[in-house]
């Protein structure tokens, strides 16, 4: 089954406690995913446990717009939780930053310790370049943000304006790829641009889970980033250097004959336990620029946030796609200028919150990572400090597993594409049916019928002139049939 629309991820971001799942879950409910019993529900459960303004916010899934298929990511805004908002946000296309502007509400986002302008930083530095909301901020172009007054619990300029703020009179928003305006919230959505990663690159899968489903088996769960997935394709899963089949391709309920680059999806396997593939995993062709394992890496960072001095030897968590590793810096090579990126000091000792510099990472576990020039999704990190993987450092192959499904498919490839070739070969030097026996007459019968039903493909295409040009051909096939 093929795609109505396309799909999109949206990550609601914003402090702790300004409204983020309550506006998200009324969102969803006046698009009519859920029914008004639900929420009826839910508002009796949260009234039972004192928290009757929760009624909305319990409601988390997904809605339709006129465009698109979108998923809602609502990412946690305690400060405890940022590396599940990193999570979250490596899968977004478009962040949604919500800021309350209650007395008190606003000022706690926007100070030192408040998520609202650490969030929407993170969301930037993790690749979501669309923002629907409003952020103050030295250099940043509010013309390319579409700044919403809404209220999450009344409704208001959610799906259709509101009377409550006559004040408005609608955002608008220009870019390289035109201008759009609008006045609800719905229509902000809309107007996010369709992901566009490179089809013709080689396949980059990032897992987020893999979950065990009865009657289908193990499903790894994960966000297409760059080339094409298909069912029958062989993959193999980086950093446990695993090889499979891909049997199946869904997202949202649907089989899809191919998945591409921002598609969300669910894909079953077969052969491999839940156990062997992990969250932070790349799957990619096993054919064709296949991931591996990082022994090392050399990035560019910026350090922020942090109160003390890193030094050599300093081990933070990297998050990484989906991988929150911890990783040594072993040598730190040079200080440079933040903006030019001009050498300021060779091997410098330590480095602060502020400063800009080129240094060494290794991973104190497997980790999958490649240069951000080559795979900007995977090349591009957080942790005390913000950067951008320019060179890896990539561990020697080793033989990995290989299931058998795998090793089926790859040898069927192998063979239907070597057949076709040899029968031409055969009948262009005029080799006789007898001959012909003796050099095939030992395929299975798989193969045979393969033959049989490809070629009469081709005449039924070509009609009368392929039928006298191929007759000798269809001949033979149907020999082989019955020797």
């Amino acid at each position: 089954m093929g795609k109505e629309k396309t799909h999109i991820n949206i990550i609601v971001i914003g402090h702790v406690d300004s409204g983020k799942s309550t506006t998200t879950g009324h969102l969803i409910y006046k698009c009519g995913v859920i029914d008004k019993r639900t929420i009826e529900k839910f508002k009796k459960d949260a009234a039972e446990m004192g928290k009757g303004s929760f009624k909305y916010a319990w409601v988390l899934d997904k809605l339709k717009t006129s465009k698109y298929y979108v998923t809602i990511i609502d990412a946690p805004g305690h400060r405890d939780f940022i590396k599940n908002m990193i999570t979250g946000t490596s899968q977004a296309d478009c962040a949604v930053l919500i800021v309350a502007a209650g007395v008190g509400e606003f000022e706690a986002g926007i100070s030192k310790n408040g998520q609202t302008g650490e969030h929407a930083l993170l969301a930037y530095t993790l690749g979501v370049k669309q923002l629907i909301h409003y952020i103050k901020k030295i250099g940043y172009n509010p013309d390319i943000v579409a700044f919403v007054p809404i209220s999450g619990w009344n409704d208001d300029n959610m799906l259709e304006p509101s009377a409550n703020t006559p004040w408005f009179k609608g955002w608008k928003v220009t870019g390289n790829d035109g201008n759009a305006s609008g006045t609800t919230l719905l229509e902000a959505l809309d107007c996010v641009l369709p992901p566009t990663g490179p089809t013709d690159k080689p396949l980059c899968l990032l897992l987020q889970d893999v979950y065990k489903i009865g009657g289908i088996g193990t499903v790894p769960v994960g966000r297409v980033e760059t080339g094409v997935l298909k069912p029958g394709m062989v993959v193999t899963f980086a950093p446990v250097n695993i090889t499979t089949e891909v049997k199946s391709v869904k997202t949202h309920h649907e089989a899809l004959s191919e998945a591409l680059p921002g598609d969300s999806v669910g894909f079953s396997v077969k052969n491999v336990f839940v156990k062997d593939v992990r969250h932070g995993s790349v799957a990619a062709d096993s054919k064709n620029d296949p991931p591996m394992e990082a022994a090392g890496l050399t990035a560019q960072v910026i350090i922020w946030n942090h109160s003390g001095q890193i030094s050599t030897g300093h081990a933070p968590v990297l998050d990484c796609h989906m991988a929150h590793i911890a990783c040594k810096f072993p040598v730190q090579k040079e200080k440079i200028d933040r903006h030019s990126g001009k050498k300021l000091e060779d091997g410098p000792k330590f480095l602060k919150s502020g400063d800009a510099a080129i240094v060494d990472m290794v991973p104190g576990k497997p980790m999958c990572v490649e240069s951000f020039p080559d795979y900007p999704p995977v090349g591009r990190f957080a942790t005390v400090a913000m950067g951008v993987i320019k060179a890896v450092d990539k561990k020697a192959a080793e033989a990995g597993k290989v299931t058998k499904p795998a090793q089926k498919a790859q040898k069927a490839k192998r063979t239907l594409s070597v057949i076709p070739a040899t029968l031409v070969f055969l009948i262009s030097h005029g080799r006789t049916v007898s001959e012909l026996f003796v050099s095939i007459g030992h395929l299975s019968l798989i193969v045979k019928d393969w033959l049989m039903i490809t070629m009469h493909r081709k005449i039924f295409r070509r009609k009368e002139e392929c039928f006298v040009d191929h007759f000798g051909f269809i001949l033979v096939c149907v020999a082989v049939l019955n020797y």
